[in-house]
């Protein structure tokens, strides 16, 4: 019985750390750039785009280009997003002995 009480012990403070990290994660803030750094897009963890920078120098260019650099200005920034939020996590479950493919959140 004490083990399972320690065990919910466990798991109640690994619910108060998670839920203080994904408000730690919401507020950090990313930028992720296409076209080497011609295309900045700022976008906050959770994964709201703040802020678009174009290059004056892309004004000129194709429409087509332009929309594509937009696009993958957010796909890096996306991907910053979710390396900060594994690095997070990983922290906090480190020393678990969690099976395979667990994932946090539940």
């Amino acid at each position: 019985m004490a083990d399972f009480l320690n065990l919910m012990k466990q798991a109640q403070q690994m619910q108060e750390q998670l839920q203080k990290a994904q408000a730690e994660q919401a507020k950090q803030v990313v930028t992720g750039e296409a076209g080497g750094g011609l295309v900045k897009v700022t976008m906050n963890g959770k994964h709201e785009v703040q802020r678009v920078a174009i290059d004056a120098s892309l004004y000129s260019d194709e429409r087509a280009l332009l929309e594509d650099l937009v696009a993958a200005a957010c796909n890096a920034a996306v991907a910053k997003v979710a390396e900060n939020n594994q690095q997070t996590l990983a922290g906090m479950t480190a020393g678990l002995n969690l099976p395979p493919g667990f994932k946090l959140p539940f």
